[in-house]
């Protein structure tokens, strides 16, 4: 029998010349290359860290074969090529080796730029490998590569260099170390001394990148078997088939299993004894899921590269604000990295409760999760959150609420999310420290929330939909027919105005948006309401309960009265359907504001109605100091204006489009509290200006602080007794009547 299969090995420069020479076809039944930028990029920086990359499976053709399997250059080749091989396992980082050393002038996949990519020499030789290898899509990159000079002095180093094969690279090298020579002899003669050591030490960082270069291109070797060329056609699809079919992809859980043997431990064990606590979530990552809770605790990032720093022992080079490297390990022992474990398995099993929570975040079912990927990120805060003292922790809980509806409602999670965990732990832990250093994020979902349009979110398991599935559970959606709140295990996802209608009218792309979705038990909605309009049998529910229970049933599902009225009309039409749409947009965006981003959500009903109404009795306060004052910000007392002016320059620095210079009375008055109206009010010398409307000052000072007091408890403590709530609505009261509310 013939040797069906010879294992081998080629250097990356003689690789790469094959590339260049055309020797790889891809089989039509491959898939698509499909890597994206950052991928290439981590190729790249796995061959010149000298990591393995995998081995590849080759069969060498012969011109009936190439032909059979209908083969095409790799991506990106263009003119004749010579071709030697047909890929059947390695496509993916074949073609991305070629379209970074090439650098040909195509797009990459699924993007409208070319990528073009650099390894940033002076962070390479200080070891921030995280930094050194980056890819550029703009113009700049373009004029960067036509430039060598722009290249040595910014230290950019292109990978399209040692594609040109030849003399290419040791000439750059040469050139990189000369124009620094040339930098430190002009610093010389100049008497630099700082500038002259500085191109000294790139001129030597431009020699050791170069030996580096050397060595990588000439010694680093790529696996390859080699099937037989004579191997008949079925014989090697066969072979394909089984590779595809059989294997399961390595992932970073695998690898760390691997390492973990021969330390004694086995992780997939413990995985197993962990799933069943975290079942409730449908994700095949939720064992990686662990692993990032406990690197974001020990080391603050979660990426598939810090995670190796997990294993006991394992020694970590951090960098210090001088420049200089120290060593550090993460877990010290079998034991502790247990016992890291169990803490990530504890706090994800706390989370996903209180994710799925009712009166919590809502997501009763794993259906309705907006984000598995949050996870590790909303896990890792609610450990903080747990170790601050306990008189700090409310407030850090409301502000993990906030992050994680601002996360919700902008997509944050809904791509590559490692970066983005890491980065919201710290940003957010920040924020427990330090009330000014709120997270863009946030500051972003208070201004873009108004800009949602809730129609185009029509297919459950995105974010948004199921965000506002979790909120209509929070608001206790009752069912339309019992009365209760359905249950995880009896919930449907009922059209308000069924799709068989919305087919006969042709408005089949609109009717499954969230805006005509709701949740209902899975019998009213299947056996008791099943295809009919609300017309159809709205009326008998009224007649059967009374038209305010029915009505307030519906409230609950943030159908607003006119929303209400619109379901009531027969005959109902298409332009029905749009304005009942167009009623549950503004009805859920002014919930969202009013639950999230007002944080009424924790309040019992009753507080938030409380709630808004001192909050409209602040904004008529505002309006009638306004008018008063004759719109003039000069006329604040003095130490008012001092800390107006303060929390401008704060809000400034978030929003550089703010004018402080130029703020209205009523501006500066956004920027005042409760007490500081009193201030204003009560001021010996702007009295008399508000004599005539509240007749006594110190009738003024009792109302001002019952509603304070009621402000502050709901505000605050989230407890308020009976006394302060009773005074409260007498000083809401009194306020309406004086302000003609």
């Amino acid at each position: 029998m013939k040797d069906a299969q010879k294992p081998d090995h080629v250097s990356l420069t003689r690789l790469i010349s094959w590339l260049r020479e055309g020797r790889f076809v891809i089989p039509d039944f491959q898939r698509e290359f499909e890597w994206r930028p950052w991928d290439i990029r981590e190729l790249m920086r796995s061959i010149f860290l000298d990591y393995y990359i995998g081995s590849l499976l080759l069969w060498r053709g012969k011109k009936e074969s190439f032909e059979a399997l209908a083969c095409e250059p790799i991506y990106g080749f263009s003119g004749k090529g010579d071709p030697m091989y047909i890929v059947l396992d390695g496509q993916q980082r074949l073609t991305a080796m070629y379209y970074a050393f090439m650098a040909p002038n195509v797009p990459a996949p699924t993007r409208q730029n070319r990528f073009l990519y650099f390894i940033r020499v002076d962070k390479f030789t200080e070891e921030a490998y995280d930094e050194a290898f980056v890819y550029d899509w703009k113009q700049q990159g373009e004029n960067l590569l036509a430039d060598n000079d722009a290249q040595f002095e910014t230290h950019m180093f292109p990978l399209a260099v040692v594609g040109q094969g030849g003399w290419a690279l040791p000439n750059w090298v040469q050139d990189y170390e000369k124009y620094w020579r040339g930098k430190e002899s002009n610093a010389r003669q100049a008497g630099n001394d700082q500038q002259r050591t500085i191109a000294a030490r790139h001129a030597e960082n431009a020699r050791a990148f170069g030996e580096h270069l050397k060595a990588i291109t000439e010694q680093y070797q790529v696996s390859y078997i080699e099937l037989d060329r004579d191997l008949e056609i079925d014989k090697v699809c066969d072979i394909f088939t089984q590779i595809n079919s059989r294997s399961v992809r390595l992932d970073v859980f695998d690898l760390i299993n691997a390492l973990l043997k021969p330390k004694g431990l086995q992780l997939k064990h413990l995985w197993r004894e962990a799933s069943m606590r975290l079942n409730f979530v449908e994700s095949e990552r939720m064992n990686v899921y662990i692993l990032q809770v406990m690197s974001i605790l020990r080391q603050g990032y979660c990426s598939p590269k810090y995670l190796y720093y997990l294993l006991p022992g394992q020694e970590k080079k951090v960098r210090e604000p001088d420049g200089s490297l120290r060593k550090e390990v993460l877990v010290a022992d079998v034991p502790a990295f247990k016992e890291l474990w169990d803490q990530a398995v504890d706090s994800l099993a706390q989370a996903i409760n209180l994710l799925r929570h009712p009166q919590e975040f809502g997501a009763i079912s794993s259906h309705f999760l907006p984000y598995a990927s949050i996870l590790p990120a909303f896990a890792a805060l609610q450990v903080a959150a747990r170790a601050l003292p306990p008189n700090r922790q409310l407030e850090a809980h409301r502000k993990i609420r906030l992050w994680y509806w601002a996360s919700v409602f902008t997509n944050r999670y809904s791509g590559s999310v490692e970066s983005t965990s890491a980065r919201d732990y710290l940003d957010v832990k920040a924020w427990f420290e330090d009330n000014a250093a709120e997270p863009g994020l946030v500051a972003d979902f208070k201004e873009r929330f108004r800009r949602l349009d809730l129609k185009r979110e029509t297919r459950r398991g995105t974010s948004v939909y199921n965000g506002i599935f979790n909120l209509l559970v929070l608001h206790g959606a009752r069912d339309w027919m019992t009365g209760n709140v359905p249950q995880y295990d009896n919930l449907d996802d009922h059209h308000i105005v069924p799709k068989s209608w919305a087919r006969d009218q042709k408005l089949e792309t609109s009717i499954d948006t969230i805006l005509n979705r709701t949740p209902l038990n899975a019998e009213t909605n299947r056996t008791v309401i099943a295809d009919r309009l609300p017309n159809q049998y709205l009326p008998d529910l009224i007649k059967s309960n009374g038209e305010a229970t029915v009505r307030s049933t519906f409230e609950s599902h943030f159908i607003s009265p006119a929303a209400f009225e619109i379901l009531l009309r027969n005959p109902f039409g298409p332009d029905d359907f749009e304005s009942f749409i167009a009623e549950r947009q503004r009805t859920l965006l002014e919930a969202i504001e009013d639950l999230l981003i007002k944080e009424r959500l924790d309040l019992q009903p009753q507080l938030r109605e409380l709630d808004a109404k001192v909050e409209s009795v602040e904004l008529e306060l505002r309006k009638f100091v306004d008018a008063t004052l004759g719109g003039d910000p000069a006329k604040l007392p003095p130490h008012v204006r001092q800390k107006v002016h303060e929390r401008l320059q704060t809000a400034a620095r978030k929003n550089p489009a703010l004018d402080v210079h130029d703020a209205t009375l009523a501006g500066c008055l956004e920027y005042v509290d409760l007490r500081e109206l009193q201030d204003i009010m009560t001021n010996k010398a702007l009295w008399s200006l508000f004599e005539t409307r509240f007749a006594s000052k110190e009738q003024l000072a009792r109302r001002f602080d019952q509603l304070a007091d009621l402000r502050n408890g709901i505000r605050h403590s989230r407890t308020v007794d009976e006394v302060t709530r009773k005074e409260g609505e007498a000083a809401l009261v009194w306020f309406q009547k004086v302000l003609g509310l």
